[in-house]
């Protein structure tokens, strides 16, 4: 199965890494079939899954939110599945047209599309709202793929140590910057520096929707309104997979961690103890990147290196620069493929970048997905009215 998963990437390496200075490297994690981080851990995540379901004869639903890539790689990686239904909710008029033709143009029976009226958190809240409906989480055997399945975090700690392995020894330190806004990929990166990865600095690259770099410097997680960015995969103030660092913060008290997350829903904010804050703050460095800066960072890297950004990758390496030592290599996340944002590129380097061969069609092919209020009730109606299996 890792076989097949990785069969479908178009670079022999997998996650390559390219170099941009002396210290400076990318690690590209977009040569998946929907060109984007997303796919490392999709494809085999749907094989393992479908896998198990056939081994004991039972079927699934997954139903997910997606602020862009994870809809489209979750959506192509299950398409034709034998055993699962899956749904993906994505904030209607806040995805880029790629990654919307990604999610909206894939002709399986057992994948659905449906546009939200709402924004990225809309969409989570939504989820998460599902799996606490008992009744419907059990009628359609509910499942996730989001960054909330650890399948997803423990396949994407896999290219943290393929990165540091094809630098240096696995002893010696590297380290990383990486864009964020649910928090799921560099929570992986702290499980690998957790199993023994010579981690020297783990960096949060955050767009103008900044509420874990407010968090980390002030130690009070408070929820703002989304403003739309020219990174709209960050876009999103609920981070799911902190909740995950809260737990080894509050040395795996679910208690502690409940009544946080309860304080969030009812207040819109919660206050980490000076423990708990001082325990995130020793293992994570974190920045902010403005629109500006990202625009700048896009038209420099291609200028003097030959190269076109994502706009997600450039909030990354432009907080990279601020970390970089001369003595350990920084290697940032390249997240996605440019030609997904070619407006933001276009705009920042004057170039156009063409979809890869791999993209087919997309932009000309027939969409199909369904507009729906952000109403759980007719969502789950919805739902149950196209489970086919």
């Amino acid at each position: 199965m890792i076989s097949e998963a990785y069969a479908t990437f178009n670079h022999p390496a997998v996650t390559p890494l390219v170099q941009l200075g002396s210290n400076d490297w990318l690690l590209e994690l977009f040569h998946g079939p929907t060109m984007a981080f997303k796919d490392v851990a999709m494809q085999i995540l749907a094989r393992l899954m479908d896998y198990i379901l056939q081994e004991n004869n039972q079927h699934l639903t997954i139903v997910g939110a997606t602020s862009g890539d994870t809809g489209g790689a979750a959506l192509s990686a299950f398409s034709g599945r034998e055993h699962i239904n899956i749904f993906f909710m994505f904030p209607e008029g806040r995805v880029s047209p790629v990654q919307q033709r990604q999610m909206t143009t894939i002709n399986a029976k057992n994948t659905h599309a449906i546009a939200i009226d709402g924004n990225f958190d809309d969409c989570q809240n939504m989820v998460k709202a599902m799996f606490a409906n008992n009744k419907f989480r059990d009628d359609v055997h509910l499942s996730a793929v989001n960054s909330i399945n650890w399948g997803r975090i423990m396949a994407q700690t896999v290219y943290y140590f393929t990165a540091a392995s094809s630098l240096s020894t696995p002893n010696q330190p590297v380290s990383f910057t990486v864009p964020t806004g649910n928090f799921g990929v560099i929570y992986a990166g702290f499980v690998a520096k957790k199993m023994g990865l010579a981690i020297d600095r783990l960096v949060i690259a955050t767009n103008e929707n900044d509420i874990l770099n407010r968090t980390l410097n002030n130690g009070r997680y408070e929820m703002q309104a989304v403003k739309p960015t020219i990174t709209p995969s960050m876009d999103i103030q609920i981070s799911s997979n902190f909740e995950r660092l809260l737990f080894d913060a509050t040395d795996r008290n679910a208690g502690e961690v409940t009544a946080m997350m309860e304080k969030l829903n009812r207040d819109n904010h919660y206050d980490l103890s000076k423990k708990n804050h001082d325990f995130i703050k020793s293992i994570f460095d974190i920045g902010m990147t403005t629109e500006l800066e990202t625009l700048q960072t896009i038209k420099s890297i291609q200028a003097n290196n030959g190269y076109l950004l994502d706009p997600h990758s450039a909030v990354a390496l432009n907080i990279a620069n601020q970390y970089k030592t001369s003595d350990i290599p920084m290697i940032t996340l390249a997240t996605a493929h440019p030609s997904k944002f070619p407006t933001t590129v276009k705009k920042a380097t004057d170039i156009h970048p063409n979809l890869p061969n791999r993209a087919g069609n997309i932009m000309s092919a027939k969409e199909n997905f369904t507009s729906l209020k952000n109403d759980q009730a007719k969502v789950e109606a919805f739902i149950k009215s196209k489970i086919y299996i």
